[in-house]
């Protein structure tokens, strides 16, 4: 039992260096690691924060930054859709 939790500490660490130093997103972290969004949120949010505070307190910031620029993210990935697709749209280049 003493295993898993260690283990799961330390892949904690390694997530949040890892968004930390790329700024990356929660699905991103994801996908690079093999896990699910709901493991990699878990870990930053909650299991971090007993981990290593400051570790967190750093990754809190990154993860708020990346949630108030989400709609940008989406809306350019929509815009990048309707132009690939050829149809014509009302949406300046």
């Amino acid at each position: 039992m003493i295993i898993i939790r260690e283990s799961a500490d330390e892949r904690c660490i390694k997530l949040a260096e890892y968004v930390i130093e790329k700024g990356a997103t929660v699905r991103s972290t994801a996908a690079v690691f093999g896990i699910s969004k709901s493991t990699v949120h878990k870990d930053l949010s909650c299991r971090l924060a007993y981990v290593n505070k400051a570790l967190y307190e750093e990754v809190s910031r990154v993860l708020a930054k990346n949630k108030a620029e989400r709609h940008i993210r989406g809306g350019e990935a929509t815009r990048e859709k309707y132009l690939s697709s050829g149809k014509k749209h009302d949406i300046e280049t």
